[in-house]
């Protein structure tokens, strides 16, 4: 089963928190542009991916939208996509000579 997390800070803008998280987990992220999210930061982990972004997405209105509207105050949000680990194949069980079956 896949989780997502959603995580907020308006303490930090969405490039200082890609440093900050980047630096202590080691991780590069990549600076992406989407026409429905605007700029966001990109990192992919061993089992999923971090993404860091502004709440609120402009729009041609010049009004802006909230990416997490039940999360107002956070102005950056950090978010998590992990799967759980597949567990190593193990090869089927044959008996040996003189095992019990």
């Amino acid at each position: 089963m896949t989780d997502h997390h959603t995580y907020g800070t308006s303490t930090h803008t969405a490039d200082e928190l890609t440093r900050l998280v980047g630096d202590r987990l080691g991780l590069v992220f990549t600076e992406r542009d989407s026409d429905y999210r605007g700029v966001y930061h990109l990192a992919g982990i061993p089992n999923g991916r971090i993404e860091i972004q502004p709440n609120p997405i402009p729009r041609d209105d010049d009004e802006d939208d909230l990416y997490a509207p039940e999360h107002p105050a956070a102005q950056v949000l950090l978010l998590t996509t992990t799967r759980p680990r597949t567990p190593p194949c193990r090869p089927a069980w044959t008996p040996s000579k003189g095992s019990p079956t």
